[in-house]
């Protein structure tokens, strides 16, 4: 590589304080000779950040931001997402995808407020988190410098890893590697790798983290009652909470009684399928309750093609295209959709199962008295007549065309009678 590719003053880095990312700073000032500055962003992914800006700056770093993001994740991508409907390949609630915009988007803010030249993050070059990352600063500041080290640096491994820090004098807790590779944040728990690289093999239970297995989860069922206001929660059982503590208390109820695991063998968009667990016990009831208000509070084309762009703002964020003019566009059919999606859903928890038991709104569009057979000034069942012949009539038209030409509808079933054997 040459020596201007590999010039960068100033470096905006996405930090955790684990071994690749702590590896990544001496890295990058031994081979860009620049100015590293480690940002961590806090989406509730548990992990210790006490004692990180140290480690940042024993590592080489001349500076560390840590910001607690999580309101902005939950308001800005997740709710936008869950009233979309969006999911990934029929299952994924997508916790790992709108994560990486949110991060990506503060580095640029970071690295225009520092005068940074560049950013940099850990992602491998195998996955999808390489391409959320950069997409999102090539919309946001085309003019930043990318690094990303995996697709440099000549570490494969663990050992070359711990190998590196030790010759850079990176402080490293010393631990024991967990055979999965996991990503957390208040929305979800993923996990890849190990026994999981076998799609055939059951997942062991001591790899999920968040939830207890259906088996060991409590014997009486328990019920949960979420009320959204123009499609986004706002209440658990007539608790008014913020973003981030209804969340919290969603999974609390949904990992107490093994409800949101997923197993999943996906399509990632560098061309390749993969195989991980989620663990989503929060976000699974929130998208259960929200369906059951647009049953009562959309009408039949809107529903139905909202079920249709579902699919396409799924992979929108999956492929790390969130900062784009589409999403923006669908998100505005989206907000109008969601204009009176307003009420209550009622869901009954046990042993891994999440069931719809109740549904009210003030703007439901179902009505009894119209869907009963009674006596009505809405619904007359002698139009149903015309309808019906109207409804049928390209149906009708298709069959006379066969019959005039060769006696019978092409659907009628061959008469064999005049064939039989005496």
């Amino acid at each position: 590589m040459s020596a201007a590719k590999k010039s960068a003053s100033k470096v905006i880095l996405a930090y955790s304080g684990g071994l690749d990312t702590s590896c990544i700073v001496p890295w990058l000032v031994e081979n860009y000779g620049c100015e590293v500055i480690c940002f961590c962003a806090n989406l509730g992914q548990e992990e210790e950040l006490s004692g990180l800006e140290a480690k940042a700056l024993a590592s080489g770093a001349s500076k560390l931001y840590i910001e607690d993001l999580r309101e902005e994740f939950i308001t800005e991508y997740i709710y936008p997402t869950l009233k979309a409907g969006a999911v990934y390949e029929r299952e994924y609630l997508l916790g790992t995808s709108f994560a990486r915009p949110l991060i990506a988007k503060r580095m640029v803010e970071i690295a225009e407020l520092e005068g940074a030249d560049a950013v940099s993050h850990g992602a491998t070059g195998k996955g999808n988190d390489q391409v959320r990352f950069e997409l999102t600063v090539m919309a946001l500041n085309p003019r930043l410098k990318i690094i990303a080290p995996w697709r440099e640096w000549h570490i494969r491994s663990r050992e070359d890893a711990l190998k590196y820090a030790a010759q850079h004098n990176v402080p490293v807790t010393a631990t024991i590697k967990s055979i999965y590779s996991r990503d957390r944040n208040l929305w979800h728990l993923s996990h890849e790798g190990g026994i999981l690289e076998d799609p055939w093999q059951e997942p062991e239970e001591p790899m999920h983290q968040l939830s207890v297995s259906p088996e060991a989860a409590p014997d009486q069922a328990e019920y949960v009652e979420i009320y959204f206001d123009q499609g986004i929660p706002k209440r658990v059982n007539g608790e008014a909470l913020g973003p981030v503590d209804l969340v919290a208390k969603l999974n609390e109820i949904g990992a107490r009684h093994g409800i949101g695991r997923i197993d999943l063998v996906e399509n990632r968009l560098v061309g390749m399928k993969s195989h991980g667990v989620y663990e989503t016990p929060g976000g699974t009831i929130l998208y259960k309750a929200h369906e059951a208000l647009e049953q009562l509070c959309l009408d039949k084309e809107t529903l139905h093609y909202k079920q249709s762009i579902a699919l396409k703002y799924a992979d929108l964020v999956y492929n790390g295209q969130w900062f784009t003019t589409v999403r923006e566009a669908l998100d505005a059919f989206v907000n109008v959709t969601q204009q009176h999606v307003t009420g209550t859903a009622r869901l009954k928890l046990y042993k891994g199962n999440l069931m719809l038991v109740g549904r009210k709104s003030p703007n439901s569009l179902y009505r009894e008295d119209y869907a009963t057979f009674g006596e009505e000034d809405v619904y007359n069942q002698g139009d149903a007549e015309g309808f019906i012949k109207l409804f049928g009539l390209p149906m009708k038209v298709a069959a006379l065309l066969d019959i005039e030409g060769t006696g019978r509808s092409k659907y009628r079933s061959p008469d064999y009678s005049a064939f039989k054997r005496d």
